[in-house]
């Protein structure tokens, strides 16, 4: 992240002065768009870090989804920062065309961003990958369904920064070729509904993740066949698998314990089988119950 954050302050400082020097609308959102990356990047490593801090009595299940609320604040600034000032100011260059200079700038400006830019998605893909992998995904369907919001919020911003660019060079050229500021004010409003739709999607999926999701099924079949490994463990009749925070899942169950033991026994054992599962860094905390005699088996 901190490679991303480093990039996109570079990124910016070159496209705002290529936007003064040039007076390219398409540059001048492209800038507002590095601006908005790099405050987001700033929330995000927040987000790590506050997500992070260890369980308290207050919060027994740790902070995890306080990873969810600053990505949220961030995707909050993606829209704002980058989305409608690009828009508004596309429309204001519709309005009151001003015409571009020293378009070689603003082409060489574009081209060191785009492999700046593509670095930082090259380590997000690097990144995401393996978990894809191991969950038996493509990369697309990774990054979307990743609890981990910061590799999502990368990978995304980084995807439509790549995407802009390739706009906002297509607007400066126009605006060279036929010597019209429309195509670049053009360029200017396509790269704010791109943030905006971004934005929107990346807003979404972090209010989905603070309400509370479920995990992956796959993840769930294999929680299943580790409890059933236990010697301690006869049956699995309930299991609630619940994300609470990067990688992290809170375990909820109904267990059926080998032997006939008296309750006082059941109760160490069962809470003996819960430390086991919360020793885990993907465990946030467990909680086991006794399974009811008819209940019926969960399939794997």
């Amino acid at each position: 992240m901190l490679v991303a954050l480093v990039a996109n302050v570079l990124v910016a400082i070159a496209k705002t002065v290529a936007a003064t020097v040039t007076g390219s609308a398409s540059i001048l959102a492209e800038a507002a768009h590095s601006w908005a990356d790099t405050g987001n990047e700033v929330f995000l490593l927040v987000a790590n870090w506050r997500s992070r801090r260890p369980p308290d009595d207050a919060h027994p299940l740790g902070h995890g989804r306080e990873a969810y609320v600053w990505a949220l604040l961030a995707a909050l600034g993606l829209f704002v920062a980058g989305a409608v000032l690009s828009v508004t100011h596309g429309v204001q260059e519709l309005v009151r065309p001003e015409p571009a200079t020293d378009f070689v700038v603003g082409y060489v400006v574009l081209a060191v961003s785009f492999v700046l830019e593509g670095v930082s998605f090259l380590r997000s893909v690097r990144q995401a990958k393996p978990a894809a992998q191991l969950m038996q995904r493509d990369l697309i369907e990774q990054v979307m369904a990743t609890s981990d919001p910061s590799l999502r919020a990368v990978f995304a911003e980084d995807s439509a920064a790549l995407i802009g660019l390739v706009i906002a060079a297509a607007g400066l050229g126009a605006h060279q070729l036929t010597g019209s500021a429309a195509p670049d004010a053009v360029g200017s409003i396509l790269v704010g509904l791109l943030l905006a739709a971004v934005a929107i999607y990346l807003i979404d999926r972090n209010r989905e993740l603070l309400v509370g999701e479920q995990a992956d099924p796959r993840i769930r079949a294999a929680v299943i066949r580790s409890l059933l490994k236990e010697p301690e463990v006869a049956r699995v009749t309930y299991l609630r698998l619940e994300i609470v925070g990067p990688s992290t899942v809170a375990v909820i169950g109904d267990v059926d314990l080998v032997g006939d033991d008296p309750e006082s026994n059941v109760a160490v054992r069962l809470r003996a089988l819960e430390a086991k599962i919360a020793a885990s860094p993907a465990v946030a905390g467990a909680v086991l119950s006794l399974s009811a005699p008819d209940e019926s088996s969960l399939a794997v």
